[in-house]
């Protein structure tokens, strides 16, 4: 074995850290509910905005200025998708 290799060896099994698996910790399916709720809300707030910026659409559009509000309609949309992937989006980020 060579000089290199075993260097390598010994700094890659000093620095090997364990990598448990995630548990929640006792009494946190209250968190849960609490993070469900949230979730809810704020796709039903998502929803009422959607509806809300197709009304501006209708009334604007007899106006001509309907295209004033698609800057709007994008980024509700783009909330939208954030709060359905959320779970998704963090447990993609911290590595779980």
């Amino acid at each position: 074995m060579s000089l290199s290799q075993l260097g390598h060896d010994v700094v890659y099994y000093a620095l090997a850290l364990p990598d448990p698996e995630p548990v929640a910790p006792p009494g946190f399916e209250a968190v849960s509910t609490i993070l469900g709720w949230a979730k809810w809300v704020g796709l039903i707030a998502a929803v009422l905005a959607l509806i809300f910026v197709a009304v501006l659409f209708m009334f604007n559009s007899r106006r001509g200025e309907g295209g004033e509000h698609i800057k709007t309609f994008v980024s509700i949309l783009i909330g939208v998708m954030i709060i359905g992937a959320a779970t998704a989006l963090v447990g993609f980020i911290s590595g779980a």
